[in-house]
């Protein structure tokens, strides 16, 4: 939502993340962003967990060139998450948003992202279930992450597969969605009328000027 404020509003991602987390302290943020939001410093702490995965999927809708969206999902990242690995997985998932909404196929994405991230999206949800656990890592949740849209039939199939996996579940939702949202076309009414019901005012607000300006 912070970046969706951010881009809306020509705001920079630092001073609108924290922000958001002024203004929703209790939202379930993880440890070392916590601390550096509720800090008096905007230096980034080198993070290579999945927070800059998860939160990017604006930057993937929002510009209308490969280039662009990777340039930017770096930027978004490295106000906090400036390690090599933290960039690499919201540019990954950035660019599979952008590829996903611009009519590529699954197999054009797969290859793109393999070929320029280096993940290994080759291991089916079958095989990496059983073993799985709970990783923050952008490396260790990204390509499970898109993976689990690979393997979709539908917005809700991908969340629920993402879900299935039994690790970060809402990080890795929010990966797999943004993707899927973008491939698919839509969220369906009766998710977003769900959400639309428990969002507060100003979250259900800019959503809807995110969506209306750009989805």
């Amino acid at each position: 939502m912070a970046l969706a404020d951010s881009i809306l509003n020509n705001r920079p991602y630092v001073n609108k993340l924290k922000e958001y987390h002024r203004s929703y302290p209790w939202a379930g943020y993880g440890g070392s962003f916590d601390r550096w939001a509720a800090s008096s410093s905007s230096q980034p702490y080198n993070s290579w967990g999945n927070g800059s995965a998860m939160r990017v999927s604006p930057v993937g809708f929002a510009y209308d060139d490969l280039e662009t969206v990777l340039e930017k999902a770096k930027q978004s990242a490295e106000v906090t998450h400036n390690h090599p690995e933290g960039i690499k997985g919201a540019q990954a998932t950035a660019a599979a948003i952008f590829l996903a909404r611009t009519g590529n196929d699954k197999a054009t994405l797969k290859e793109y992202i393999k070929n320029t991230f280096g993940y290994n999206l080759n291991i089916p949800l079958d095989e990496i279930r059983p073993t799985y656990y709970f990783d923050v890592s952008c490396q260790g949740s990204v390509p499970q992450s898109i993976t689990a849209f690979l393997e979709s039939e539908s917005y809700e199939d991908a969340v629920r597969n993402a879900i299935s996996l039994g690790g970060d579940s809402d990080t890795m939702a929010c990966i797999t969605g943004g993707i899927a949202q973008a491939f698919y076309g839509s969220v369906p009414d009766f998710i977003q009328e769900t959400v639309f019901d428990i969002l507060p005012a100003r979250l259900k607000e800019i959503t809807q000027q995110f969506a209306a300006k750009y989805l």
